[in-house]
């Protein structure tokens, strides 16, 4: 253990084999295990539990009573060593659980620059990029993809295996059990996609003529009457605009992999 003594409150359990940097803070009663590794400028706070092979970057903010790394909530699971791996510049608030992956050297992976609210749930093998934003008590089953910059609101179960695009928003309180495309704000129970998430795209500096190219796609998508592989097959040619080639590399993904569990389909 390299952290700096006075960085660690006196009833903080710190197995000596645990590698935290000397910038390390940890708060009250927390625990940390023997095989969990903390960058630079990390802050651990009161009643965190963090065991396995839990590898975290520089500069996340663990808050209260959060627990990470713990076994995966899987019958399959043996008992092998499986990692969480988490980025940089995370907020993972009070009471997040991120398990451990469930194969021997799998892992459970968070980006960079991401938010976790409260109670949020990451499950064994899910995969998070950079900037997302998850709002309080989602809980994300057992190998969720969510591509960066994506916004899932408040109260929302997403199923297993399920993919969410980029800079995509899903409405709070929605169940979400097939992908979700890029781009596109998807709400209800079931859930639909709605409109493109224009207010999203516009924060994020997408240009004017890649908004008019995607609200063309969503009409071509989910408006035409077209079956979902003559409308894709039409969206490959539509631009070379790099996200409208995004958005047809997903849609593509999502029918032809026999692990993802289709799309979800627009309004009717």
């Amino acid at each position: 253990m390299l952290a700096a003594p006075q960085l660690i409150h006196p009833t903080a359990v710190i197995h000596p084999g645990a590698q935290l940097h000397s910038t390390v803070k940890v708060g009250a009663y927390a625990v940390i295990g023997e095989n969990v590794k903390v960058g630079a400028y990390s802050t651990i706070g009161a009643h965190v539990v963090i065991e396995g092979w839990t590898y975290i970057g520089d500069r996340n903010q663990i808050f209260p009573g959060a627990a990470i790394g713990l076994e995966p909530q899987d019958l399959k699971y043996d008992g092998s060593i499986s990692q969480v791996v988490i980025g940089n510049d995370n907020r993972i608030r009070e009471y997040v659980t991120i398990n451990r992956a469930t194969g021997a050297g799998e892992s459970t992976c968070i980006g960079n620059s991401n938010l976790l609210m409260a109670y949020v749930h990451v499950a064994h093998n899910c995969l998070i990029g950079d900037n997302v934003v998850i709002t309080n008590s989602v809980a994300l089953a057992g190998h969720v993809v969510i591509e960066s910059l994506a916004r899932i609101g408040g109260i929302v179960g997403i199923h297993q295996f399920t993919h969410i695009g980029r800079l995509a928003m899903i409405g709070g309180m929605s169940r979400i059990d097939r992908d979700v495309p890029p781009y596109m704000l998807v709400e209800g129970n079931p859930s639909r996609v709605r409109v493109i998430n224009r207010v999203g795209l516009e924060r994020a500096g997408l240009s004017p003529e890649s908004l008019h190219l995607l609200e063309t796609a969503h009409r071509l998508l989910y408006r035409k009457g077209l079956t979902t592989a003559e409308a894709i097959a039409q969206l490959k040619d539509l631009s070379s605009d790099v996200h409208i080639q995004h958005l047809y590399q997903f849609l593509q993904a999502s029918l032809n992999d026999k692990h993802r569990r289709g799309l979800i389909p627009g309004r009717s």
